[in-house]
C-alpha cells in the first residue's frame, strides 16, 4: 500500500515499497489533495501489476500514455513504468520506411515522398506528441495550396496516415490525427487514353531494333507491364509449342501466388519475338538483354531511361506520345480483350483482379457508341415491325364460327357419328367418320 506525505509548502509526496522491497518517494509537488489521492491509487495498480506480473488494464494503459513527461520520467526512474520514448517526426519516419522488409522498393520511394512533405511542413525535430488533428487538416490544405494533383494529395495523407498509425501501435501517441483528414479520389479520364492499333504500326516501322519492336509488342499485345516484367522475360517462359508464356511479375510477387502468371502466345506477338529470337547473342537468356544491366539495382526497376527513349521513337513516327505511356498499352489491351473472351479469364491474363480492370484499365471507346445507337436502333425497329405484323394478323383473321376437334380429344377417336341429342330447329348433324378416324400406324 502506498501512502501520501505532505511537506511544507502544500507539498506532497507518495510513499510505496517497490518490488526490491525498498521504501521509495515519488514528489509531486504543490497539488490538491484529491489529485494525489488519485495518482496514488495508480501508482498502487503499477506496483500491484509489477508484483503479479500481469499486464495493465485498458484504463492503467490510458492513464500512463496521458500522464506528464516529469511525471512519467519519475515513475519510470522508480522501475514502475518503462523510460518514456520521445520520438520526433523525421527520426520516427525514417526508421520506419527503413525497416519495413515486406514492401517493394518502389512503394518505398513513394513513401519518402510522404515523409518529405510532412518533414517540411512539420520540421524533422517536431514531437510526434504535439501533432494535432487540427495541424493535420492544416497540413491538408497546405497540399493544396501548393497545387499538388487532388491523387497526389490524397497519396500524400495516406503516407501520413500509415505513419501516424503506426506511432499509436507503438504507444507515442493515443490517437491518429490524420483519420478523419482526406481527400476524394479524382481520376483523371483525360490521362486515360486507348492507343489504337494503327499507331503501333507505325510505331514498329521506326522502332531502332529488334529488342524495341519486342518491348512495343510485349507492351500493347501481351500486356506486361514495363520494365519489370517485360525485362524480368526470359527465353525460357515462352512455349512455342503450346503457345504460351509465363510472365514473372515482380510487383505482385509479396502476393500469394502473384508471382507469376500464363497468357496466351497471342498471334501479333510470334513476328517481333521470333525475330528477336533469330537476332540474340549465343546464350542470352532474357528476352530483352541490353536494358537490364542499367536498370536493375538493389532499388528496383530504376534508371531503364525507356520513357525517355520510347518518347522518341514515337515522334519519329510522326505521332504525339500520349499520358502514362507503357500503362495505356497496357490498358488498351485489356480493353479491347473484354470484347472478345469472360473479364475473369482477361483479368488472370493482365494479372489484376475485375475490380481494378474495371477502375483503371478498361476504357469506353467511340466504336462503342456508335455499335450501341446503330445496333439498338436496327433493333428496335425490328421488334417494332414484328409487333405490327403481328398486330394485324390477329386483326385480319376471322373468328372460327364451327369447333374444330382434333386428334388430342381421346372421347372422339373412335367415334363413327356424332349426332346432337334430340331434336331443335335444326336437323341432326352428321360427322364425316374419316375426321376421327386414328391414323393407321
Amino acid at each position: 500500500m502506498a501512502s501520501i506525505s505532505k511537506d511544507p509548502g502544500g507539498k506532497k509526496r507518495i510513499l510505496f515499497v517497490a518490488t526490491d522491497g525498498k521504501r521509495r518517494a515519488i514528489r509531486l509537488g504543490k497539488m490538491p489533495g484529491r489529485a494525489a489521492e488519485a495518482i496514488k491509487i495508480k501508482l498502487e495498480a503499477l506496483v500491484a501489476s509489477n508484483v503479479s506480473g500481469c499486464p495493465w488494464d485498458v484504463e492503467l494503459s490510458r492513464w500512463v500514455r496521458e500522464i506528464p513527461d516529469a511525471l512519467a520520467n519519475k515513475l519510470a526512474r522508480n522501475g514502475l513504468i518503462p523510460k518514456r520514448e520521445r520520438a520526433t517526426l523525421g527520426a520516427f519516419i525514417a526508421k520506419y520506411i527503413d525497416h519495413r522488409q515486406d514492401v517493394k522498393p518502389a512503394s518505398k520511394t513513394v513513401w519518402r515522398q510522404g515523409e518529405r512533405g510532412l518533414v517540411e511542413y512539420f520540421g524533422a525535430d517536431q514531437p510526434v506528441q504535439q501533432v494535432s488533428t487540427g495541424d493535420a487538416e492544416d497540413y491538408k490544405q497546405a497540399l493544396i495550396g501548393q497545387g499538388l494533383a487532388p491523387y497526389t494529395v490524397r497519396k500524400r495523407l495516406q503516407s501520413a496516415k500509415m505513419f501516424f498509425t503506426a506511432m499509436v501501435k507503438r504507444g507515442l501517441i493515443l490517437q491518429n490525427p490524420f483519420v478523419g483528414v482526406q481527400v476524394a479520389a479524382v481520376i483523371d479520364e483525360s490521362r486515360n487514353v486507348f492507343v489504337p492499333r494503327e499507331h503501333i504500326g507505325k510505331i514498329m516501322e521506326v522502332c531502332p531494333d529488334t529488342e524495341w519492336r519486342a518491348i512495343v509488342a510485349l507492351c500493347r499485345y501481351a500486356g506486361l507491364r514495363c520494365p519489370s516484367e517485360v525485362l524480368s522475360l526470359k527465353w525460357e517462359h515462352i512455349d512455342w509449342h503450346e503457345e504460351r508464356i509465363t510472365v514473372i511479375s515482380p510487383k505482385t510477387a509479396h502476393h500469394p501466388g502473384g508471382g507469376q502468371r500464363i497468357i496466351p502466345l497471342f498471334p501479333e506477338l510470334v513476328e517481333p519475338l521470333g525475330e528477336a529470337f533469330e537476332l540474340a547473342p549465343d546464350g542470352a537468356v532474357h528476352v530483352i538483354g541490353r536494358h537490364r544491366s542499367q536498370a536493375e539495382s538493389p532499388a528496383g526497376w530504376r534508371n531503364s531511361n525507356l520513357r525517355t527513349r520510347f518518347e522518341k521513337i514515337i515522334r519519329r513516327a510522326g505521332l504525339e506520345p500520349w499520358p502514362k505511356l507503357f500503362h495505356a498499352m497496357r490498358a488498351s489491351l485489356e480493353t479491347e480483350l473484354v470484347e472478345e473472351f469472360p473479364v475473369q479469364a482477361v483479368a488472370a491474363w493482365l494479372g489484376n483482379s475485375p475490380k481494378v480492370a474495371l477502375k483503371h484499365y478498361l476504357r469506353v471507346l467511340p466504336e462503342h457508341y456508335a455499335r450501341a445507337v446503330n445496333g439498338g436502333t436496327k433493333k428496335a425497329a425490328q421488334n417494332a415491325a414484328q409487333s405490327v405484323h403481328e398486330m394485324d394478323c390477329k386483326a385480319k383473321k376471322p373468328k372460327s364460327q364451327t369447333p374444330i376437334f382434333t386428334e388430342v380429344c381421346d372421347p372422339l377417336l373412335y367415334c363413327t357419328s356424332i349426332q346432337a341429342d334430340g331434336e331443335g330447329f335444326e336437323p341432326p348433324v352428321q360427322f364425316p367418320t374419316q375426321r376421327f378416324s386414328r391414323p393407321s400406324p
